[in-house]
């Protein structure tokens, strides 16, 4: 295997969370010792969308390993996250910390081995 990758969808999230970006940097922080990763420079947390469909916050950090990104699309409050490393980490402690994280009242997630 080259890398696990956690992809993690939350529904109904704490609508404050997902439009504030010194909670997103939090949560990059925090989920990086959660997972025990590195972080390589600093997070991007970028508001846009030209659309009400698509308008949100969007996250990307850089870890040792590979990354996390996400987007949160404030129309629907969800959120939709992507871990991939090719260090192993637990998945399915990632993916509750995400859903406590920004209290969301529904969780989907997939893992996938690449490579």
């Amino acid at each position: 295997m080259w890398g696990l990758q956690t992809i993690i969808d939350l529904y109904d999230c704490d609508p404050v969370k997902i439009r504030s970006e010194e909670a997103l940097k939090r949560y990059l922080s925090e989920m990086i010792c959660e997972i025990d990763m590195k972080a390589y420079g600093q997070p991007v947390v970028v508001h846009f969308g030209s659309s009400d469909k698509v308008a949100g916050y969007t996250i990307l950090q850089l870890i040792e390993t590979s990354l996390i990104s996400g987007h949160f699309v404030e129309i629907d409050n969800s959120a939709h996250i992507d871990i991939f490393s090719c260090k192993t980490y637990d998945s399915g402690k990632a993916a509750i910390f995400t859903s406590e994280f920004f209290d969301a009242f529904k969780m989907v997630y997939s893992v996938t081995e690449r490579g």
